[in-house]
């Protein structure tokens, strides 16, 4: 596979076609609502599993899909995102610049829970032949489980690493990582016991 330098970095070509996909989601996240600090508090210590398994995938050529919420903000890009939650609280700040998006990152914007509804996640999906979802990210309980449940009604392999997912309490985080499990049959082993 073709290494193309740039600014001092050796970056893979992105990947057009893959069997097992990572999706990052609500990783770029301003953490500005309600209950905001309970799920920061998770949050940070799960955004270094985030960008170590996101390390892995990318080693193996894994294409990575950042699936962000718009906050709201309909003339938004990954750009404005990033710049924004950088430039906002210290500890939105502290999760977003260990999960920075790289150049060869894919992303789609979503304005509800799940990734596929009214988004472009399914084409994509289809574009790189995905069969296996990766799902990390914030939170387990909601986001995660919404876009979980939408990928299993569509015949996705699931993997969701308990370790690289975060919600407001751990029971909550429990009882999605249950029912992510027993409902929707996906893998919740930790990152650092999954085979990429």
């Amino acid at each position: 596979m073709e290494i193309v330098y740039l600014n001092n970095t050796i970056e893979k070509p992105r990947p057009e076609k893959s069997d097992v996909v990572l999706l990052l989601v609500d990783v770029i996240n301003d953490f500005d609502f309600e209950d905001a600090d309970k799920l920061l508090r998770f949050a940070l210590p799960v955004a270094e599993q985030i960008a170590a398994l996101k390390k892995r995938a990318v080693a193996r050529s894994i294409p990575v899909i950042y699936v962000n919420d718009n906050f709201g903000h309909w003339h938004s890009s990954l750009d404005a995102q990033v710049e924004h939650c950088r430039q906002s609280n210290t500890n939105s700040k502290c999760v977003v610049e260990l999960l920075l998006p790289q150049k060869n990152d894919y992303f789609v914007l979503k304005a509800k829970y799940s990734g596929f509804y009214a988004t472009t996640l399914m084409p994509l999906l289809e574009h790189l032949e995905a069969k296996t979802l990766i799902l990390a990210g914030f939170a387990t309980n909601i986001c995660i489980l919404f876009t979980a449940n939408d990928a299993y009604m569509r015949n996705y392999k699931l993997i969701v690493p308990s370790d690289c997912v975060a919600a407001n309490t751990e029971d909550l985080n429990n009882h999605a990582l249950e029912q992510l499990a027993e409902v929707l049959k996906a893998d919740t082993q930790p990152s650092t016991e999954l085979e990429l």
